[in-house]
């Protein structure tokens, strides 16, 4: 017996958690991080287990995170708690690069920058492009099935406007934003574990 076209669509539909990391230091000092690997702080490793009760209560089947430590370790706790092992870390999901600026708080780059022009800051385009690539790369190779990445709030906020066409709001540690792609393309379903009432569809 042939399934129905609608099942075989529905079947093949892949769902992500895209986790931000819990809080470091540098979140409580308000510094740019971007590519600097910061550890999680004590908080930050609580934020992963309060994320991780939340996502119990559903199933996944794989987990992926950005090669950075807190991301990492995030996604590590997280795995501990939902019976996963972590699969790989993917520098696509990592966090934009703020060059001369990384590492200053917000207020000390604007003080150099005020235009927010970093020198040798990668740029939002590109961002958004490598974060939205290795979505794709990530429905294509897990058709049917549901993913939790932990990655970084820059790159969330850039891969959730690649899909809506709209600013995303600011992603909190340890949040987590659900987007699903299926026979109509990508569609944003939760923001910070908020649900969406309704999201514009791109293929």
């Amino acid at each position: 017996m042939t399934d129905h076209p609608d099942s075989q669509a529905r079947n093949s539909s892949v769902r992500v958690a895209l986790v931000r990391h819990g809080e470091t230091d540098w979140n409580v000092e308000g510094r740019l991080q971007g590519s600097s690997d910061i550890p999680l702080n004590d908080i930050g490793r609580s934020q992963a287990r309060t994320a991780a009760a939340a996502l119990a209560d559903d199933s996944w089947d794989t987990l992926v995170s950005s090669p950075l430590s807190r991301a990492s370790e995030t996604a590590d706790i997280i795995g501990h708690v939902i019976g996963l092992t972590r699969s790989a870390g993917h520098e696509d999901l990592m966090e934009r690069r703020f060059g001369r600026a990384e590492g200053m708080t917000g207020y000390e780059a604007w003080a150099y920058w005020p235009d927010g022009d970093y020198p040798g800051a990668e740029s939002h385009e590109a961002l958004a492009e490598r974060g939205r690539r290795r979505l794709d790369l990530l429905a294509d190779e897990n058709p049917g099935r549901s993913l939790i990445a932990v990655a970084h709030g820059g790159i969330i906020r850039a891969v959730l406007r690649s899909i809506t066409g709209h600013p995303a709001p600011r992603i909190a540690n340890a949040g987590v934003s659900i987007v699903v792609r299926d026979d109509e393309g990508w569609s944003v379903r939760t923001v910070n574990s908020i649900p969406v009432r309704r999201s514009r569809r791109l293929r």
